[in-house]
């Protein structure tokens, strides 16, 4: 792992600063509208509901296993690559990625995590102040509230 992270480092420092300058920009941008167009795209009772199966679940078992391997392979890379960016002297939204991969991934136990993550008052207050800028009810993460925990 060190060996493909030095061999990134490498080669991303023998791009031009103006190259450079743009993705150091650019990929935490772009992260960044991604965690927005998430947070504001989830309905407001996503935690407090029971989880819904995906329509693919009903097709051919062996598209099925495919779409999931799939699934889980993309999560585990974003979250390996957020790992990366979050490394120090490496740009990108480390953070970010890790938790979209995570969201992605899954594991016994994803749901809880998820929701213990959204009951952290800072973190609630922020999901809803953005969800508010774009007309979005609160998120609700007990049965029966608003959006406070």
């Amino acid at each position: 792992m060190f060996d493909l992270i030095r061999h990134w480092l490498h080669h991303y420092s023998g791009l031009s600063w103006p190259v450079m300058g743009g993705l150091f920009v650019a990929v935490p941008a772009l992260a960044f509208a991604l965690g927005v167009i998430v947070v504001v795209w989830l309905p407001a009772d996503y935690f407090v509901r029971q989880p819904t199966p995906h329509r693919w679940l009903k097709t051919h078992p062996v598209l099925r296993i495919l779409l999931a391997a799939a699934k889980n392979v993309l999560g585990a890379t974003l979250f390996l690559a957020g790992a990366v960016m979050a490394l120090p002297l490496v740009p990108g939204p480390g953070l970010v990625f890790m938790l979209l991969g995570l969201g992605m991934v899954d594991f016994p136990g994803k749901r809880a995590l998820e929701r213990r993550a959204l009951h952290q008052p800072r973190v609630l207050a922020s999901v809803n102040k953005m969800r508010a800028r774009f007309g979005k009810q609160p998120m609700r993460v007990d049965e029966g509230e608003g959006g406070t925990s």
